[in-house]
């Protein structure tokens, strides 16, 4: 194991640390970072931003809004909770969360914290969800994140992910507050957000190294952050125009659906939700194109495609796009 200090707490410039060595500096261990952010919304890879985000709120609070890599669902950090990350060489063809949860879950046993894992991606402190974990796979590396509440403000994270505030607000923070929890308060006794990192990293690191980027790393981590991470482009992106709109819920996720049918047959096809996926997901949209609308067809075209989405069976994803 390989520590990285990135002193950044922009979401961005640890973003793109994690792509840098991921995919262009490849270090002889797994590489680990551990850090916060000013107040952020992360986005899903796959998700459409303006359907998760109460964008006007976020802009006048002066909350970042940044896609991440992975997939799963949007998260709202701030400099009340922290991050982790792991970069790991030839991590394999598969989602596996267990593996990079259970240093984290050690860790915080060790402060006295009874955490466990819940299945799918969170980590649970009495079933209230206090950690979201997501993965992506790039040069083959995996990069492994997760999202740690230790004293996030709650009620600023509802505020920002809810689109309708007058029908869902008071709602949502009520809801919240009986799912979610913070870490802090399950400690034995107070420790500063800043003492819990430190002893964080000492026991996840155990005898590992620390490693300093040096001005030429950094330099390089900085374009990419601006380049990728801070354009429009990759945040937003453009959306083009639907005639079927349709959206499921299945155990790994949810899949919405948008498509464009002229005359029985799939003419533009887009895929969204807050679901986890390899590479190969990228081909649904793809394979639908030119495909008749009907069930038989689509899921002719996704043959072979086995295992594209966690925990979604090709059947399922037939039946998110056409009853």
């Amino acid at each position: 194991m390989i520590y990285i200090e990135t002193n950044s707490t922009d979401a961005s410039v640890n973003f793109a640390a994690e792509y840098y060595f991921a995919a262009e500096k490849r270090l002889p261990d797994t590489a680990f970072l551990f850090w916060r952010t000013e107040p952020t919304l992360m986005i899903g890879k796959y998700q459409n931003a303006l359907e998760e985000i109460d964008k006007p709120y976020a802009d006048q609070r002066g909350i970042k809004v940044v896609r991440r890599m992975s997939g799963g669902g949007t998260i709202y950090t701030d400099p009340g909770g922290w991050q982790f990350s792991f970069v790991a060489r030839n991590g394999g063809g598969e989602i596996r969360f267990d593996e990079y949860m259970a240093p984290v879950l050690s860790a915080l046993r060790g402060l006295g914290v009874d955490a466990s894992f819940n299945g799918r991606n969170d980590l649970v402190i009495s079933g209230r969800k206090f950690s979201g974990n997501a993965q992506y796979r790039l040069g083959g590396s995996v990069v492994h994140h997760g999202s740690l509440l230790y004293d996030t403000n709650l009620e600023e994270l509802v505020r920002s992910t809810t689109v309708d505030q007058e029908k869902y607000l008071s709602k949502s923070i009520k809801s919240v507050r009986e799912r979610v929890t913070n870490i802090a308060e399950h400690l034995p006794s107070p420790i500063s957000p800043e003492a819990f990192k430190e002893l964080m990293v000492s026991s996840i690191l155990g005898g590992g190294q620390r490693f300093e980027p040096d001005e030429g790393d950094w330099a390089r981590i900085r374009a990419i952050a601006r380049e990728r991470f801070d354009s429009w482009e990759f945040t937003y992106g453009a959306s083009p125009k639907f005639t079927v709109s349709r959206s499921m819920r299945f155990a790994g996720g949810k899949l919405a659906f948008k498509l464009d049918v002229q005359k029985g047959i799939i003419a533009a096809a887009d895929l969204s939700g807050d679901f986890f996926a390899l590479e190969a997901v990228e081909e649904i949209p793809k394979r639908l194109i030119g495909c008749a609308y009907n069930r038989e067809a689509v899921r002719a075209a996704l043959n072979g495609l086995d295992g594209a989405i966690y925990r979604v069976t090709l059947d399922e994803i037939a039946q998110a796009i056409v009853d």
